[in-house]
């Protein structure tokens, strides 16, 4: 008890400092914005980042790096800021003055000091959405096109449906009017296969997504959100979690309009895609179209406008689910699905070097220098039938979201293709309960041709399969299906939580587990995957017994990711475990708090949950921790995660993350 009371007595200054801005005392100053920003940056960002954070050390002998600046007003008068939160606070006031032109700036105490949470919160709400936010017209296409994944010519391309005559014609005039870039508009085939797709190799580029008119008949592009950094398209499943976000911060709009975006791929491309660009016409990504919908149609007026909008999402919907993943490539012969991409040979969007440990060992075999032997297979002039199903299975789990993990690793190979795995099924259920849900109690069956009895069926058929493959009764855990073995995996994954989400919880007959078997469930699964940051991916044994040592794959231990925390936490809730999902929630929400204090305001895509940081750069690095001076973006689904979470977190625990009290001072009562 001594302990604890020492700990608050250092906290309190930081809570006065953290305090809301009603209690400020409001002061503004007017400075010179340049000459400002050059002194503060030669004064403490010491290692030369063009940020200020904690790992700014101080220079010896010097002022430099002391984490205490003197801010000269206009007027001469000094005035002194001490920390690094607060310096680096002054450093993106200056930035955002200096790109709005002004050469004289008014500062303020209340942005300034302001407590982190509410900085973070109304950064991502005020600035961090309009960042992410494209459209693909006439106005805005050159940002849409810029693609750092895939190097091509001087030459862009932008590939319209087969179907869309319209954006055909319109992307046609657009192109011609473009002076400083030449592109190439070209109308995909009737048919999109793998083989159609292949041949764009070098060649690859943007997909359309819908049009609209405006108020004066101008035609505009339909806006979407991007996850950020080098993922600048419209993304599957990334797409569902930024729209929570968005709706909890007013976007409905926005939100909708993702919806459509949606609506727009599966009519005209066959699916939702993994993103918009031609390389990923392929596969799709987890389902959630159906929840997206509904939590956007649950913010609308109730019209009859909001209704048909409901209509057509619901056809699309219906469509995607059979035409999907109901089809021969992802059903499987027990009844559920699979992850499947139909793509042929490598995955152009990876980073180079990406598969040189894997293409190595034929290109010893064929006697030929490594990258040689690259080019002569992706050709197709080499060809290695055992190098072609790697990547089947390399698809699969692109198709999956979770690019990439050692969760599907048998005998030493990854075999994602081979597994019917616990949240693809998991949102097929949901997407079958939403289906029947829709056709029965909103449109009251009168969707042609389908019933909502019909799909309740199918819901319960699903629910009894899952139960049956995936979930152990001795463990009481659920695990992905091994087809080839007929068995269970043992490794233990974030997404052995999917089926509490996937439910109606006002209806206890959706309900996967019953209320005995999710007590005990919740209570083994969280002293495997629960840490310090929040969720784990996976668990540490798990990673020890299938992956290879030296090499970290992005979605295991120790990392932590925003789409695994917000389920999870709306599962939770589902069964009415409030008080253990405001601990999660807590949990996720300081490590954002005390990586953005602490590392001038950076949002990350993903978490080491195991040591709260930022600091995760296998594989494809953590896109949202490079900029300059100030993120502009954050990361689309951490930015969600952190407004959904504090939208779900009591007023009380919220005063107590202003104070940055970590997670492991408080009794969650």
């Amino acid at each position: 008890m001594n302990s604890l009371k020492i700990i608050i007595s250092f906290t309190i200054p930081i809570a006065f400092l953290f305090c809301s801005q009603k209690a400020l005392f409001a002061k503004t100053i007017e400075v010179e914005v340049t000459h400002t920003l050059n002194i503060l940056l030669k004064e403490e960002d010491t290692d030369n980042d063009k940020k200020i954070t904690i790992d700014d050390f101080p220079i010896e002998n010097t002022e430099r790096g002391d984490k205490r600046f003197a801010l000269k007003a206009i007027d001469n008068q000094i005035y002194e800021i001490n920390g690094t939160y607060y310096l680096a606070n002054l450093l993106q006031e200056l930035i955002l003055q200096k790109e709005s032109g002004k050469k004289k700036a008014t500062i303020s105490t209340e942005r300034i000091f302001e407590n982190p949470v509410q900085r973070i919160s109304t950064m991502i709400k005020e600035y961090y959405w309009d960042g992410l936010t494209r459209r693909i017209d006439a106005q805005h296409i050159m940002e849409a096109l810029e693609d750092s994944k895939i190097s091509t010519s001087t030459t862009k391309y932008l590939y319209v449906s087969h179907n869309d005559t319209f954006a055909f014609d319109y992307f046609t005039d657009v192109s011609k009017e473009l002076t400083n870039i030449n592109l190439k508009v070209v109308r995909l085939p009737k048919d999109i296969n793998p083989y159609t797709i292949k041949k764009l190799e070098g060649k690859h580029g943007l997909l359309p997504l819908a049009l609209e008119r405006n108020g004066s008949g101008e035609i505009k592009g339909v806006p979407f959100v991007v996850p950020g950094g080098r993922f600048n398209e419209m993304y599957g499943w990334d797409s569902y979690f930024e729209s929570l976000g968005l709706i909890v911060d007013g976007e409905i709009k926005l939100a909708k309009a993702m919806v459509d975006n949606f609506v727009y791929e599966i009519e005209n491309y066959g699916k939702i895609l993994n993103a918009n660009r031609s390389y990923y016409l392929t596969r799709s990504q987890p389902p959630f179209l159906t929840s997206m919908a509904l939590a956007v149609y649950h913010g609308l007026p109730k019209t009859e406008e909001s209704r048909q909008w409901l209509k057509r999402v619901l056809y699309a919907a219906i469509k995607e689910y059979r035409d999907v993943w109901m089809n021969k490539d992802h059903l499987t012969s027990i009844g559920l699905s699979r992850y499947y991409g139909t793509g042929v040979g490598m995955p152009p969007e990876v980073e180079p070097g990406h598969f040189d440990s894997i293409l190595e060992p034929f290109a010893k075999k064929h006697n030929l220098p490594l990258s040689e032997f690259e080019n002569l297979y992706k050709q197709g002039l080499i060809k290695e039938p055992e190098l072609d199903e790697f990547f089947i299975h390399d698809r699969a789990v692109r198709e999956s979201g979770h690019d990439t993990t050692y969760r599907w690793r048998i005998n030493n190979k990854d075999r994602c293709a081979d597994f019917v795995t616990v949240d693809l099924n998991s949102l097929l259920y949901k997407y079958e309960l939403d289906i029947a849900f829709m056709i029965k109690d909103i449109f009251h069956d009168t969707i042609d041709g389908e019933q909502g009895d019909t799909w309740y069926a199918r819901a319960k058929k699903r629910k009894q399969l899952i139960l049956q493959y995936l979930w152990n009764p001795k463990k009481h855990k659920f695990y992905d299906y091994y087809i080839p073995s007929k068995k269970q995996s043992d490794y233990i994954s974030a997404t052995t939580f999917y089926p509490l989400w996937a439910c109606h919880p006002n209806n206890p007959e959706t309900k996967i587990l019953n209320n005995d078997q999710a007590k005990t469930f919740i209570s083994k699964a969280l002293t495997h995957l629960e840490s310090k940051g929040g969720i784990l991916s996976s668990t540490k044994v798990s990673l020890e017994k299938y992956g290879i040592k030296g090499i970290e794959r992005q979605w295991d231990y120790p990392n932590g990711w925003p789409p695994h925390q917000m389920l999870i936490w709306e599962g939770l809730r589902n069964y009415e475990y409030i008080k253990i999902a405001d601990r999660l929630i807590y949990k996720w929400l300081y490590t954002i708090t005390r990586n953005a204090v602490d590392y001038n305001g950076t949002i990350p895509e993903k978490f080491d949950v195991v040591k709260r940081s930022h600091a995760v750069f296998t594989e494809y690095g953590n896109v949202g921790t490079k900029f300059s001076y100030m993120t502009k973006e954050g990361f689309g689904w951490m930015n969600a995660s952190y407004q959904v979470g504090l939208n779900l977190l009591s007023e009380k625990w919220k005063k107590v993350l202003e104070k940055l009290i970590p997670p492991e001072w408080i009794e969650f009562e």
